[in-house]
């Protein structure tokens, strides 16, 4: 019995996470058009008939519906149920890294790191779709780098404003050098970031982002996707660093620094 209650909680912990990254999905979609994000019932962006609660339920109303609306039977995209489930995954995820608190869902630290990986995946859809990253998310980001003064006091204010110049300003040299070389969002995105994780993890950040947007590039080259002269939204890859580092940055950095 113990251990079907413990399951249930789980399921419970998954099921908020989905239900909150259900909400991102709508701002992913939303922001860039110039919605409302708060006002105004979810709709088929095709044939824009409201939806109904039961068509709303994260991950599960999509299998329901097998992927297409009701009304007009036009294929949903697999984006929204993606960003459920990814929701519901890394909800679990902070669970278990920071544990569960008093609340038996979530720590105040592994809330802060939920929101900062929210954050995130909206960044990357985000610029990916626009090439925008609006500074609204990195004024989120400078907010809960003050809060992790508190919660996560291994990291002193010093450590913190290393860490936000020690990519954004080499990255804004660059830019300024070299026309394209990165984006404004992109350098905001690493100094407010760099405030919240300190220098050694947004250096590890900073390094699988490049690692990660540079083989995706080699790939897209080899498969004849893109030119040289092309260019790809780099906040994906930045973000993708980023939630790597917040949990495992200072570790990959003292590996690599010991090792020159």
């Amino acid at each position: 019995m113990i251990a079907v209650l413990y399951g249930i909680l789980w399921l419970l912990r998954f099921a908020i996470g989905a239900c909150v990254f259900s909400f991102f999905g709508v701002v992913i979609c939303r922001l860039p058009a110039g919605e409302s994000v708060v006002h105004g019932r979810s709709h088929c962006s095709s044939c824009g008939r409201m939806l109904t609660a039961g068509e709303l339920i994260p991950c599960i109303s999509y299998l329901a519906l097998r992927g297409k609306c009701r009304g007009c039977g036009v294929r949903i995209s697999g984006r929204y149920v993606l960003i459920e489930l990814a929701g519901g995954v890394l909800f679990v995820c902070c669970s278990l890294f920071f544990g569960c608190g008093a609340s038996g869902l979530l720590s105040l630290r592994g809330l802060l790191a939920f929101a900062y990986l929210g954050i995130l995946t909206m960044v990357a859809y985000i610029d990916w779709d626009t090439r925008i990253i609006y500074d609204r998310f990195h004024i989120a980001i400078l907010l809960l780098g003050a809060a992790a003064l508190w919660l996560f006091p291994e990291h002193s204010p010093a450590d913190r404003l290393i860490g936000a110049a020690v990519v954004a300003v080499p990255m804004l040299a660059l830019a300024l050098l070299i026309e394209g070389a990165f984006g404004g969002g992109d350098i905001k995105l690493m100094g407010a970031s760099g405030f919240l994780l300190g220098w050694r993890a947004i250096l590890a950040a900073m390094f699988i982002g490049l690692l990660a947007g540079g083989v995706y590039g080699v790939c897209m080259l080899a498969g004849k996707k893109l030119t040289r002269r092309d260019a790809f939204a780099f906040g994906p890859f930045l973000a993708l660093g980023l939630g790597i580092a917040f949990f495992w940055g200072d570790p990959i950095a003292a590996w690599y620094l010991s090792i020159l």
